[in-house]
């Protein structure tokens, strides 16, 4: 079977799907791959990297595509509607993996089973112990909570951690996280490492203990009505209107004396609830970052503006939608690496041919358009 991976087309993106460590894997399998010229070149991967890990390189994406059984992207392909209709260049029944956005982009999921495409959207894997492997969100989320911190530092005045000197002792920098999953526990982390004093903030009261643990300082809402804001998938539910309204008293009062706080709250499919009032950022000081992870789906503080550093009255609201592609080597590798990681128990050993097991629940959950239809639930119920 052939494997190809193209360049992204899509403004912006800096990943690749793949790394020369992926391709020479699967290439030992007896699958046949093909990368386009230029693909890694963000990522550090030359064409010859590519070429000595076993790799075809291919002129442009028509040719890249055209003959593919199997398609690696990082975004979802494009469509008629878009710059480059990738979808033309595919075959028919040709299987693609990537990021699909699927909850947000229904139209094109049409335009994939149109097309009769089988689709899998990496980022609806389950949230199961076996799946963690696979799981694109949490490999590139990983990334995202550190860099949101890089870029909270750069972006403030003053210095991480505590300094003392003859001239006089700098105080530590003051760091809030709102939302402890992936990418705050990672923001978490870094910040702490960087000497800063780190407050974190979920819904979730089962995060305080992962907060504790990492050397954060946990700050409480509501502690009974936290116990139940967790859904069976291990993502926050969507709170009462109570809830929100005390939510917003407490983080209120806490936020005023916060140098650099970093929103990752997101609900899968809905746009980013909205945790950062305007009034909140003008409580802050001047010189103050908010870094908002959150701001492809509209934003966690009311201010974000999508790609931009706003300054609102000398707090600066960081928008960037894309944080793993400005690591885009680890990205790429780590996200590769995800992609082998679900394809890779489904591939027969001896007749080396990929079989995969319909049932299986990574199977079953990710896959969205099969045979000239959309078959994922999810993604039918969506308006």
């Amino acid at each position: 079977m052939k494997i190809s991976i193209p360049k992204e087309n899509r403004v912006g993106e800096t990943r690749v799907a793949a790394s020369p460590e992926v391709v020479k894997k699967f290439t030992a399998m007896g699958f046949e791959v093909t990368v386009e010229s230029g693909a890694g070149q963000n990522s550090g991967f030359t064409d010859e990297i590519f070429k000595e890990a076993g790799a075809k390189i291919a002129s442009d994406t028509k040719s890249t595509l055209s003959n593919a059984d199997i398609i690696f992207k990082i975004q979802r392909l494009m469509t008629s509607n878009d710059e480059i209709d990738e979808i033309s260049m595919c075959k028919k029944d040709a299987m693609v993996l990537a990021h699909m956005s699927a909850l947000v982009s229904k139209k094109d999921s049409e335009e994939y089973a149109k097309a009769s495409l089988t689709t899998f959207a990496m980022d609806l894997m389950p949230r199961i112990t076996r799946a963690q492997s696979m799981d694109v969100l949490s490999s590139q989320s990983n990334l995202s909570g550190y860099q949101a911190v890089i870029k909270g530092a750069s972006s403030f005045n003053s210095a991480f951690p505590m300094m003392m000197t003859a001239a006089g002792t700098v105080a530590p920098a003051k760091v809030f996280i709102m939302g402890v999953g992936v990418a705050g526990l990672q923001a978490i982390a870094t910040a702490k490492r960087m000497g800063a004093i780190v407050t974190a903030y979920d819904v979730r009261a089962a995060t305080k203990e992962q907060v504790e643990s990492l050397g954060g300082k946990f700050l409480i809402v509501d502690e009974e009505a936290m116990k139940e804001a967790e859904t069976s998938g291990g993502y926050a539910k969507e709170m009462t209107e109570e809830y929100k309204k005390k939510e917003q008293e407490v983080i209120k009062k806490h936020i005023k004396d916060q140098d650099i706080v970093i929103t990752t709250a997101l609900i899968p499919g809905r746009p980013a609830p909205k945790l950062v009032t305007a009034e909140m950022v003008n409580s802050m000081r001047t010189g103050s970052v908010v870094v908002d992870l959150a701001a492809e789906m509209g934003g966690n503080c009311e201010l974000t503006k999508r790609n931009e550093i706003f300054d609102a009255d000398g707090v600066k609201i960081v928008g960037f939608d894309n944080l793993p592609g400005e690591l885009p080597k680890d990205a790429s590798t780590l996200f590769a690496k995800n992609l082998l990681n679900f394809l890779s128990p489904h591939v027969n050993n001896e007749t080396n041919k990929l079989e995969l097991d319909w049932e299986d629940e990574t199977v079953k959950n990710t896959l969205v358009t099969k045979g000239g239809s959309i078959v994922s639930e999810i993604v039918k119920g969506v308006s």
